[in-house]
């Protein structure tokens, strides 16, 4: 199980430095490391990543990097979608889930590697409130149905979007996250009990405290490493992932 934690070390570390990518690790690790059911991987991931978020976010609330307005109006809205992800994940199996996972995790991918988001910003400027809540929506009904916070479409969404600066986007990021990881959650839980799943509460607790501790270790290196080449980085190592997740799921379902 080493391995096993020092993923939940990782995760905290992707969201301090990052303000994503948490669920995009855990989800994985939760399966392949630890040996979870899909379907409760992506349950016990939901509420780990929303543990973590909560905590960072109290951290760049202080510092009042924390925008009130884009919460609600990316938040209240992905909440409504989390609730539709997670109904429409009923109907489908685990692997099916996993595949639609890799996908996103190919598109994570593509959005960290890609030019800074800082530069399109600028040129795009603020978009009506139609578009911010359907974005927030669309986002809602991702975290619902494969268990990501969504903080790697928050984060250019909420600055090419809302035009928000980049500590301001993170900081928004992970309140949504939290909004967005506790309904997850509910939802999932209720899912799983209706099929007599049990949550692994025992590694939630775990992950959750060397993962708060790796957020708070990475919000102290974010300020000393350039964020584009840490984008970068990160990128690339989700590529092998997306690809070994394929690899995985995909015999399942054809």
């Amino acid at each position: 199980m080493i391995l096993a934690w020092i993923g939940a070390v990782v995760v905290g570390l992707s969201l301090g430095l990052l303000g994503s990518g948490g669920s995009i690790l855990t989800v994985p690790i939760l399966v392949y490391v630890v040996g979870q059911p899909e379907k409760v991987a992506i349950a016990d991931s939901l509420a780990i990543v929303g543990g973590i978020a909560f905590f960072g976010m109290l951290n760049y609330a202080r510092q009042g990097y924390v925008s009130w307005r884009f919460l609600l109006l990316f938040g209240l809205p992905g909440i409504a979608g989390t609730y539709a992800g997670v109904m429409a994940s009923g109907h489908v199996t685990g692997a099916v889930q996993l595949l639609v996972f890799a996908a996103i995790m190919g598109l994570s991918s593509y959005s960290m590697i890609r030019p800074s988001v800082a530069r399109a910003a600028q040129e795009q400027g603020s978009q009506s409130v139609l578009v911010l809540v359907a974005s927030g929506t669309g986002v809602g009904v991702i975290t619902g149905f494969v268990g990501v916070g969504g903080g790697f479409l928050l984060l250019p969404a909420l600055v090419m979007l809302g035009n928000l600066t980049m500590q301001r986007a993170v900081g928004t990021s992970l309140a949504i996250i939290v909004l967005n990881s506790a309904m997850g959650f509910y939802k999932h839980v209720d899912l799983l009990q209706s099929r007599h799943i049990s949550l692994d509460w025992h590694i939630i607790i775990i992950f959750l405290v060397l993962g708060v501790g790796g957020s708070f270790a990475g919000n102290f290196i974010a300020h000393r490493i350039p964020d584009t080449r840490l984008r970068t980085l990160f990128g690339w190592f989700l590529v092998p992932m997306a690809a070994y997740i394929l690899w995985r799921s995909l015999p399942q379902v054809i």
